[in-house]
C-alpha cells in the first residue's frame, strides 16, 4: 500500500480479533491515502496541485493540520524538509543511466517552484493555496509516518493493547511483546549490511530510518544520495543513513529527511535542542554519530 511495503503486527486474544484489528488498519491506510496521496488524481492534495497558481482549495481539517505541521518542520529545518519538493524536475537519475552531473543551470532551475513559503494556508476557511503555477505538494516525507500514527491510535481506541505498525521503515509500537518484553528494533550499519550494530527497545514510541545506501550516484569520488536538498537541487552528501527516535512517527519521518539534508553537525545540533527526540547517523565512511541521549555502547549487539 502507498506504493510501499506496509506491515501490521497485533497481539489479540484470537485470530478473529487479530483479523479485525488488521482489517481496521488496512481500511485506515486506504482512507488517508485517498486524502493525501499526490498520485491518486481524486485526492485533496491532487486538487491543490491542479489548482496551483489559480485558486485556493478547501480541505478537511485533518489534511489542513497535517500540512500546517509539515510547514512547522520546514521552518525548524530551514527548508531542508519541504513538502513542495514534489515540483522538483527529476534531473538526477539513480538507475545507472546517468553518466555525468547535470549542469548548474539545470540544477538551479529544477528547484524554482519549491518553497514552503509559497504554501498559503487560510485558518478560517481551511483552504490551501499554492502561489506559483507548477508548484506541487508531496506528502511522501511525512505522510507515511502520519499514517503509522493514525493506525496506532485507531487500534488503541478499539481495544488493541499491543502492536507494531511499519510503513516502509516508519515504525510505531505500543504495548509489549507476548513475553512481556518491549518491542525491539535493530539498526544496521549500511556499510556492513548483514550486521545489526545496535538493538534498541521501542516502548510506546516510534523510529524512522532514512537511507541512501540503495540509491546513489558517484561523481569525482563523491557519493550523491537520492535525497535531494530542496533548497539547492543538489543531492545530500556525507550521510548514508539517519534513524530518528520520537514519540510520533510523523515527526521522526520528517526530521530524518531534514537531518539527511542538513548534514551531521547541523542535524545533531538540531536534534540535541529538541525534547524527546534522539538520532543515530551513519556517515559515508561507516562511522556512527549519535545525539546526546543515546549510548550506543549500552545497546551494542
Amino acid at each position: 500500500m502507498l506504493g510501499s511495503p506496509f506491515e501490521i503486527t497485533v497481539i489479540a486474544k484470537d485470530t478473529i480479533e487479530g483479523n479485525y484489528f488488521a482489517d481496521l488498519a488496512v481500511a485506515e491506510v486506504k482512507r488517508i491515502e485517498n486524502q493525501i496521496s499526490d498520485w491518486i488524481p481524486t485526492t485533496q492534495i491532487s486538487e491543490i496541485n491542479k489548482n496551483a497558481g489559480k485558486k485556493a482549495i478547501k480541505v478537511d481539517d485533518e489534511v489542513f493540520e497535517l500540512v500546517q505541521r509539515a510547514i512547522k518542520i520546514s521552518k525548524l529545518t530551514n527548508g531542508a524538509f519541504d513538502i513542495s519538493y514534489a515540483s522538483m524536475d527529476k534531473i538526477w537519475k539513480f538507475d545507472g543511466t546517468m553518466k555525468e552531473m547535470p549542469s548548474p543551470e539545470a540544477i538551479k532551475k529544477s528547484v524554482e517552484k519549491i518553497g514552503y513559503q509559497n504554501i498559503i494556508l487560510d485558518d478560517k476557511q481551511k483552504t490551501i493555496f499554492l502561489k506559483l503555477e507548477g508548484m506541487k505538494l508531496g506528502l511522501g516525507g511525512i505522510g507515511q509516518g502520519y499514517i503509522a500514527d493514525k493506525v496506532k491510535s485507531l487500534l488503541q481506541s478499539k481495544g488493541c493493547s499491543s502492536g507494531i505498525v511499519n510503513v516502509s521503515g516508519d515504525i510505531n509500537t505500543w504495548g509489549k511483546q507476548l513475553d512481556g518484553k518491549p518491542w525491539t528494533i535493530g539498526i544496521i550499519n549500511p556499510m556492513n549490511k548483514n550486521k545489526v550494530f545496535a538493538t534498541f527497545p521501542i516502548e510506546d514510541s516510534a523510529v524512522e530510518t532514512s537511507g541512501s545506501y540503495e540509491k546513489f550516484v558517484m561523481f569525482n569520488g563523491i557519493r550523491y544520495s537520492h535525497i535531494i536538498d530542496p533548497r539547492t537541487g543538489y543531492p545530500a552528501t556525507g550521510i548514508v543513513s539517519v534513524s530518528v527516535f520520537a514519540k510520533q512517527t510523523e515527526v521522526a519521518d520528517a526530521l530524518a529527511t531534514g537531518i539527511f539534508v542538513l548534514g551531521i553537525e547541523v542535524g545533531l545540533d538540531l536534534v540535541n535542542q529538541l525534547k524527546g527526540i534522539q538520532c543515530i547517523i551513519v556517515d559515508d565512511k561507516g562511522k556512527i554519530h549519535t545525539s546526546k541521549g543515546i549510548d550506543v555502547q549500552k545497546y551494542k549487539s
